[in-house]
């Protein structure tokens, strides 16, 4: 093999272990995004699903299944379902965010329309009940429905939460299991599931794939007030948009009466000026506050870690639980 393993990240060695699988599971993909009375679909799905994403959702739920033994076909269209799922949640959050930008490439709203980009969603959740319906697990079809109204759920309640100082970080956590979390631990459940293994496996998958996904989410707001444009987003991308991430909730939490009227006016009330961000990483800065967050991440990661050491010696297994490192590496 001439790929270098030793140089290659946790996420490009799955994808290596992966690889037939994984063809497969993008064999699928074009095949049920295809619409023969509605061209816009598949143009719209193969520019977000073809923009270079890592696939890490199915790639969970394959890793899941083929640790656990599976030799079936079903985890290709658990895997496809996964990605489907998550391609039109991204959609939708790109109207409701008003994103020009995702994953360095405009955002299909800002190409198409509104109006196509929901459409198009609503499609893929409607494909993604199909797939999952033919693997013929009523079990697998509970987790998964489960997780698509979760996701809603956390994005609804991230509506009233985002912009509201009064946001504890238990809602916060709230809102990361459900728009964030949750697809991740359904991804590594169902292969669990859909491979027959008992109870304390499943569980053991599910609370890997739920530690996992918050970490991934708070990593992310870590690297808004600390990462680089190479990432995909710029310093202070949430900070323009008045979203109540972790590291300001902290800051929030510890502010005095002048920072308290600095976050009213630039999160509650939108009124942003030149400087405001920098006084605001000034604040963060002042309270640890990014590096606090940054220790929780690295606690959920843990967390997730020891839920992987429960199951069984397996290659797949040590590299789910380089992932879990690789993820917050990014904010070491």
């Amino acid at each position: 093999m001439s790929l270098d393993i030793a140089a290659t990240k946790p996420h490009e060695r799955l994808a290596e272990a992966l690889a037939e699988d994984l063809a497969r599971v993008n064999a699928m993909i074009r095949e049920r995004m295809a619409s023969e009375h509605a061209p816009r679909i598949p143009e719209v799905t193969a520019h977000l699903i073809e923009a270079g994403g890592k696939r890490l959702r199915p790639m969970l739920t394959l890793a899941a299944a083929r640790m656990c033994g599976y030799d079936g076909p079903f985890h290709i269209h658990l895997a496809a379902t996964v990605e489907f799922i998550h391609t039109a949640t991204l959609l939708h959050d790109d109207v409701v965010d008003e994103s020009a930008q995702r994953r360095g490439r405009p955002t299909a709203n800002l190409l198409w329309d509104n109006t196509s980009s929901v459409l198009v969603g609503d499609y893929l959740f409607a494909r993604s009940f199909q797939l999952m319906v033919e693997t013929g697990s009523l079990r697998v079809l509970d987790i998964l429905a489960n997780a698509a109204a979760t996701i809603a759920e956390g994005e609804v309640l991230q509506l009233t939460a985002a912009r509201n100082l009064a946001t504890t970080e238990e809602t916060y956590l709230k809102v990361v299991r459900g728009k964030t979390a949750a697809l991740f631990s359904a991804a590594t459940e169902v292969g669990g599931v859909i491979a027959g293994m008992d109870e304390t496996t499943v569980h053991a998958l599910y609370a890997y794939g739920d530690a996992l996904g918050v970490a991934f989410q708070i990593v992310d707001d870590v690297l808004d007030y600390g990462g680089t444009s190479a990432i995909g987003k710029n310093i202070g991308d949430d900070f323009r948009e008045r979203k109540l991430t972790l590291p300001v909730i902290k800051a929030v939490a510890k502010a005095d009466a002048d920072e308290r009227a600095f976050w009213v006016r630039t999160i509650e009330k939108g009124q942003q000026g030149e400087g405001d961000l920098e006084a605001a990483l000034a604040i963060l800065a002042r309270h640890g506050a990014v590096e606090a967050a940054r220790q929780d991440a690295i606690g959920w990661i843990s967390e997730a870690k020891a839920e992987m050491a429960k199951l069984p010696e397996h290659p797949l297994r040590d590299m789910l639980a380089d992932l879990a490192d690789y993820v917050v590496e990014r904010i070491s």
